[in-house]
């Protein structure tokens, strides 16, 4: 989701304070970047690829609530770090997420972890 500085003043109304509406109180005393990350999180959910839905299926990978909210805070982490693309590990289950689209590519379930080699990643979560 681009969100541009220009976007959020025309569309988000800005209180007395100059807090801008979107749950943020004038108490919490936010920068503007922050206020803008938290706009920018509240519309990026995790998504998974095309790819990464077939490897779950064939897999047999199956998430709960609980394991997304565990991979969402993974990928907030790494996001944190400067992360760009990631290997996160749950439950002997391997995901490589790109954290700046906030897209699962690809899965691997434990049987398929031993010796395989994953490329293409600067960083990793154990969850």
């Amino acid at each position: 989701m681009n969100v541009s500085y220009e976007n959020i003043i025309k569309k988000t109304r800005i209180n007395s304070s100059g807090y801008i509406k979107k749950g943020i109180n004038a108490n919490q005393n936010c920068s503007f970047d922050d206020i803008l990350r938290r706009i920018e999180k509240k519309g990026s959910a995790l998504k998974f690829s095309k790819h990464a839905v077939e490897r779950m299926q064939l897999r047999n990978i199956k998430l709960n609530k609980e394991d997304l909210k565990n991979i969402e805070y993974a990928v907030d982490k790494a996001e944190s770090k400067g992360v760009k693309e990631a290997l996160i590990l749950l439950n002997n289950t391997a995901f490589i997420i790109s954290i700046r689209n906030r897209t699962v590519i690809t899965t691997v379930a434990q049987e398929q972890l031993k010796e395989n080699v994953f490329t293409n990643i600067d960083g990793a979560v154990i969850i």
